[in-house]
């Protein structure tokens, strides 16, 4: 097996960049020429918080024509978000990271401000610079899984009913009654969601609750992720959380939402048309050479 810094010594000399999007980190690779091929292990390496960068996940940055898994998505959208789990699993989708990577293509001058689309497994979603420097992201429609059977959720000999949505990546969401359960959670285990049929590939968890009356929509989370741990924003979670919260209320289809996290804040519109839309600020911080001096 690789050590992490063999790992990142088979890495010397890429440049990289780090970005989140309401603290949710990202190592962004840029791949114009689709050169890098990134293994799991080096993935591992660069998102470790001790010796490597430090991230939730990475951003690779390459031509969607290139891509075969995506290259369908060519005639809407120029770049593919190759976006990879902190234990080096692949996603079918990020929103965070999908507002860091439109940041970046702006900044470099790979996109012209204004909207474009970026591809991702999940298909290719637009993305449009708001005036003041946010970046919404047209997160597609939210659905269930095909196994309908109430999930159960269980955390320190807890458990609750869970509401499964899939923004594509899967989602358990618990609502809670006491915001200070919220906040006393202990996410540094995964919590555990039964029956497995449910998410046969693993499931992302959000624990959340009402801010305010209803007709405020206004929610808080916390997630645990699969793949990565607890983080401070998650953007297809934002999206979860405001569909179960928006049929809790039964709110009217064409609605919008006001989400906190840990890391700030995102707003989550549902159009007339049922998609849905992740608003929230994307910043580039840093950039390096790996290996450099």
């Amino acid at each position: 097996m690789t050590s992490r810094s063999e790992a990142l010594g088979q890495l010397r000399g890429l440049r990289v960049l780090k970005g989140h999007g309401t603290g949710n980190d990202f190592v962004l690779v840029p791949d114009p020429d689709a050169a890098v091929e990134l293994t799991p292990e080096q993935v591992r390496a660069l998102t470790d918080r001790h010796s490597g960068l430090g991230a939730d996940g990475v951003l690779r940055v390459v031509p969607t024509a290139t891509s075969p898994e995506v290259a369908e998505q060519a005639d809407v959208a120029r770049w593919f978000m190759d976006y990879r789990n902190a234990d080096g699993s692949v996603a079918e989708m990020c929103g965070n990271g999908a507002r860091v990577f439109a940041r970046y293509l702006v900044d470099s001058g790979l996109e012209d401000g204004g909207q474009f689309s970026i591809a991702t497994r999940g298909g290719a979603c637009a993305v449009r610079i708001e005036t003041n420097g946010d970046v919404t992201v047209d997160m597609g429609t939210a659905s269930t899984p095909a196994q309908r059977a109430m999930p159960v959720v269980s955390l320190h000999h807890r458990s609750w009913n869970g509401s499964s949505v899939l923004v594509p990546n899967p989602h358990c969401v618990v609502f809670l009654d006491d915001p200070d359960e919220l906040v006393a959670l202990d996410l540094t285990v995964a919590p555990l969601v039964q029956p497995r049929a449910v998410f046969p590939d693993g499931v992302n968890v959000e624990f959340a609750h009402r801010v305010g009356a209803h007709a405020e929509r206004h929610v808080r989370m916390r997630v645990h992720e699969r793949g990565v741990g607890e983080t401070l924003s998650c953007g297809t979670g934002a999206c979860a959380v405001m569909v179960v919260a928006a049929a809790r209320d039964d709110a009217a289809v064409q609605t919008s939402y006001t989400v906190d996290v840990p890391g700030g804040t995102v707003v989550v519109t549902r159009r007339a048309d049922l998609r849905l839309e992740l608003r929230g600020p994307a910043e580039l911080v840093a950039q390096a050479t790996i290996g450099g001096v």
